[in-house]
């Protein structure tokens, strides 16, 4: 019995190995969700702000808020990514390879942040939020999630991709556009959801690169006047008799040498 525990073992130690980004970055999250939940939260309030993609930091510090607010969520559901994290991430790492995988990530998470921010930065502007909301707590993995959902269509065969593919837009889409339709307006982060899915359907020239077209090699054609002097069955001339005796009575005859005499 001792073997099949060991065999799962083994099998989950490949799969975490086949996607090293993926689970290196969920393990840091469970880091970063521990110490979230020791602290007090006043000081989880300051942590978060200092970590968050909001407009001040863009425009003062924008390469190093993107890059924190990638390793912090909110405390409470590290769990709820798990799933996710083996479902999504796992698989289009495993297909795309780490770099591409990541390149996804970043574009979605950068993308989505500055048009869901630049959307909040017009609101301020024309009175339909308040100006507090230029310190507004934006951090999370959703948007890079969101992104490399979206590129997990075209991963999919047919039918199944164009189910996935309505369902998802339906998903990110509800969350803005009901909205409008009642009066109202969605939040920055269901836009920037939204925006990120879009941005992952837009890396569709990713999944195309590195792929190597098959060389295919072509020979000429063959003349027909060949093809007409060409006899299957053409056999090799006859022996000579006088080599025919003297290889029967014992002499052998020598290979021919090259030019250096070997």
């Amino acid at each position: 019995m001792t073997g099949v525990p060991r065999a799962g073992a083994a099998a989950t130690w490949r799969y975490v190995r086949s996607a090293p980004g993926t689970f290196i970055w969920l393990a840091i999250l469970f880091v970063t969700t521990v110490i979230a939940h020791r602290v007090g939260h006043d000081q989880l309030t300051h942590i978060l702000q200092n970590r968050s993609t909001n407009l001040r930091h863009l425009m003062h510090d924008p390469l190093p808020s993107l890059f924190r607010s990638a390793f912090w969520i909110d405390g409470n559901g590290w769990f709820v990514y798990v799933l996710p994290y083996v479902l999504i991430h796992a698989t289009i790492e495993r297909w795309l390879g780490t770099a591409r995988w990541l390149a996804v990530v970043v574009i979605a998470h950068v993308g989505a942040t500055y048009i869901s921010q630049s959307v909040l930065l017009w609101a301020i502007n024309t009175g339909h939020a308040p100006q507090s909301d230029l310190n507004v707590i934006d951090i999370g993995v959703s948007y890079g999630l969101a992104g490399v959902a979206g590129i997990l269509v075209y991963r999919l065969r047919r039918p199944w991709r164009y189910v996935y593919l309505t369902a998802l837009l339906v998903v990110a889409a509800t969350p803005v556009v009901w909205p409008l339709i009642n009066g109202s307006h969605g939040t920055f982060t269901d836009i920037g959801h939204l925006c990120a899915v879009l941005i992952g359907l837009l890396c569709f020239p990713l999944t195309r690169l590195g792929r190597s077209t098959p060389l295919r090699v072509e020979l000429p054609p063959v003349s027909a006047h060949i093809v007409e002097r060409t006899d299957p069955e053409v056999s090799l001339p006859p022996v000579s008799p006088h080599l025919l005796a003297r290889t029967l009575s014992g002499e052998t005859v020598s290979p021919p040498r090259d030019a250096l005499g070997t």
